[in-house]
């Protein structure tokens, strides 16, 4: 049996958490964090599809990293509402909710998400 690390350990105890309150009217925005980059995307774990994303590193936006995360959430929630999608769950995975995740969250509830 494979021991799982403490970065896995966090990951699924945030997705269990996220997972039993969840009716199946909403979709999770999961987060990555890169050192340089930050990513999201919409997940429909039902059908197993993306629905939306958006990241830093195809977006080019300048400034800050935390500036940058902002502006990735308000092209993802632009990208989601063109999607018929309003309300999601946030899965921050293992990360804690501050800085560039903080600022992604912000800038999609701030593009219209709720969350």
């Amino acid at each position: 049996m494979k021991t799982l690390t403490a970065k896995e350990r966090r990951t699924f105890r945030t997705r269990r958490a996220i997972a039993r309150p969840v009716a199946t009217d909403r979709l999770r925005l999961s987060v990555f964090r890169s050192a340089k980059h930050v990513y999201a995307q919409i997940i429909d774990d039902a059908k197993g599809v993306t629905v939306a994303e958006a990241n830093s590193k195809s977006l080019a936006p300048t400034g800050r990293k935390t500036d940058q995360a902002k502006a990735v959430g308000q092209a993802l929630a632009e990208r989601a509402l063109a999607a018929g999608i309003r309300r999601v769950v946030f899965d921050r995975g293992p990360y804690r909710y501050h800085g560039r995740v903080k600022a992604l969250a912000e800038g999609a509830r701030e593009g219209g998400l709720e969350f």
